[in-house]
């Protein structure tokens, strides 16, 4: 039998008006949120009215260094006192937690537990380490048995936090993607839909840098999560850490190529993976996305702007149709005037080439959402007419991956 599905918990941003407090808390019940933390080193203990936002949801109020007011805690369904410190609550209200410093060996972090209060709820946090030492909290986990919340932080703790959030009895999510309150946390929209999936699901992931927008999770088979990680990430020992945990993995920039590199895919960039032995196979749906895009432009040769992660399958595409292609990197149109049919492909957040026109030309946008209409407006002020493509490049790339991992795993 599985264990009841984490109460899933977000906390109070700092910086709120108490009419924006009580509004993040109506967000954060309507979004499906069980519980909300209201951290004292966040906010004051006057410049929160905690039995109003009591009304909206549980709470669970935090101790982080002076005591807690008194208000705070007879309105808290749960008490958060640091391990070793004086309790103002009986056990049944009281969440003990201690978070480490530093990564600790499974008996040392099993071991501080042992003088807790019976019937006390456990929170137990530590920095994730090195990725491959990350499944020590699993460890740590079963050590502290049923009802304890084991969580990883650190850029790279979000798979773990998800897959601990299978046994946990908190998940400490994020409402949304502008605010987070520990490095690592899962968005709330991506733990709850996980948490609809049956026992057993094989869970997936999409691999990348500013994901937030990404469509992935709400058109793949839950549990998926979206794991946004630094551009320097260590993909390599992720994968490696993660391969007992995932089946697969979208990819996406900047991780295509070195993604290639890493499982010997043999092409250029991947943006697929699937479990496949003791190792990972790649693929390349966007391969998919591209001769989608390529048919809709219906044009004999097409100019591609930028010379990145999608242009080895622009390139395959662009071969099994006989399109022509002109690749055309960033350095080399500052100041220059393109015409005809294109394919823009540099991200939204980077700048464009200073200078460049785009008068009379047909420029399709790959991306989509709120990139995508950063993107057209760039085309936009640049001359350019807008073709829409990021839905069908997306849709058709996805639909491959589907295949891949049914197949490959």
């Amino acid at each position: 039998m599985s264990p009841p599905s984490a109460a899933h918990v977000v906390t109070l941003p700092p910086g709120l008006s108490t009419a924006g407090q009580q509004a993040f808390g109506e967000r954060a019940r309507a979004a499906g949120a069980a519980l909300l933390e209201l951290r004292n080193d966040l906010y004051a203990d006057a410049d929160v009215a905690p039995a109003a936002l009591a009304q909206r949801l549980p709470l669970v109020v935090s101790r982080r260094g002076r005591p807690l007011a008194r208000s705070w805690v007879d309105a808290a369904r749960w008490v958060d006192i640091p391990l070793g410190e004086p309790s103002p609550v009986e056990a049944s209200r009281l969440l003990r937690s201690f978070h480490a410093e530093r990564p600790l060996g499974v008996d040392e972090a099993v071991a501080l537990w042992r003088g807790a209060e019976a019937g006390a709820a456990r929170k137990h946090v530590e920095p994730l380490g090195t990725p491959t030492g990350g499944w020590r909290l699993l460890e740590v986990q079963a050590g502290l048995g049923v009802g304890a919340t084991v969580l990883a932080t650190g850029p790279l703790a979000l798979p773990f936090r998800a897959v601990l959030a299978e046994r946990n009895a908190l998940d400490y999510c994020a409402l949304d993607g502008d605010w987070a309150a520990a490095a690592g946390q899962r968005l709330l929209a991506d733990a709850r839909r996980a948490a609809t999936a049956p026992a057993g699901t094989p869970r997936l992931g999409i691999l990348g840098t500013h994901i937030g927008h990404s469509r992935s999770p709400a058109v793949h088979r839950a549990p998926f999560d979206r794991i946004d990680l630094p551009p320097d990430a260590d993909v390599a020992g992720l994968l490696e850490a993660l391969h007992p945990h995932y089946r697969g993995f979208a990819v996406t920039r900047p991780f295509k190529r070195a993604v290639a590199a890493r499982v010997g895919a043999g092409m250029d960039a991947v943006n697929t993976l699937y479990r496949q032995g003791t190792g990972w196979g790649g693929a390349n749906t966007d391969v998919d996305g591209a001769e989608a895009t390529l048919r809709a432009l219906a044009a004999r040769e097409v100019t591609v702007l930028g010379a990145g992660g999608v242009a080895p399958a622009l390139l395959a595409a662009a071969g099994r149709l006989g399109v022509v292609l002109r690749m055309r990197r960033r350095a080399d149109l500052a100041g220059t005037r393109v015409e005809g049919t294109c394919i823009w492909t540099w991200p939204e957040e980077l700048a464009p080439p200073e200078g460049l026109r785009l008068e009379g030309a047909q420029v399709a946008v790959i991306a989509y959402g709120e990139p995508g209409r950063a993107i057209a407006a760039q085309v936009a002020s640049r001359g350019g007419t807008v073709l829409h493509q990021g839905e069908a490049w997306f849709e058709a790339q996805a639909a491959a991956q589907r295949r891949v991992w049914r197949a490959g795993a």
